[in-house]
């Protein structure tokens, strides 16, 4: 898990994985595949995560900025 936008890139760039996110529950970020669900398991159980996943292509600063934009369209996600 990285701790930035700029972290999870690398990473993306690293392991050649298509998209980054930040998981807003546990906030924190990472890469991952494409429709990869993002959760933690307890007891056996998966809960998913709320996540905003992006393309990996885009650079942290544009990344920030449509992480922003949707938390401000969206304050009660």
């Amino acid at each position: 898990m990285a701790a930035s936008w700029h972290e999870a890139l690398a990473y993306a760039k690293e392991k050649n994985l298509p998209q980054v996110y930040h998981d807003c529950d546990t906030d924190t970020y990472g890469a991952c595949r494409t429709g990869e669900p993002q959760g933690s398991f307890k007891a056996g159980v998966f809960t998913e995560h709320r996540c905003i996943c992006m393309p990996a292509h885009l650079t942290s600063e544009e990344l920030t900025a449509k992480e922003k934009k949707f938390r401000e369209e969206n304050p009660e996600w």
